[in-house]
């Protein structure tokens, strides 16, 4: 649940989601789930040459089982929040 809540604070924010297939896409954060599966809007492919049937594509749901990554806006990254939380999870509280 720590990554949960915190992606649903990023909603609105633009994200990359790098997929376990080796495609990116970069969009806007719309939803998450507790599954972590992700919507995104207004989406384009980091590479377009390698994905040229991708360019049309405008919103996209990826299932939260074929995400290998997700790069945050530097702005997103609140570091002691992080911490604090990944305390309270070690703690079991």
């Amino acid at each position: 649940m720590l990554f949960f809540s915190y992606f649903k604070d990023l909603v609105g924010k633009e994200v990359t989601v790098e997929l376990k297939n080796d495609l990116a896409i970069r969009g806007n954060l719309h939803s998450v789930d507790q599954y972590l599966n992700i919507k995104l809007e207004n989406t384009r492919v980091v590479d377009q040459d390698k994905y040229p049937h991708m360019l049309s594509v405008r919103n996209c749901f990826i299932r939260g089982s074929v995400v290998r990554y997700v790069q945050l806006p530097p702005e997103g990254v609140d570091v002691d929040l992080l911490h604090d939380a990944t305390r309270r999870e070690a703690r079991g509280g």
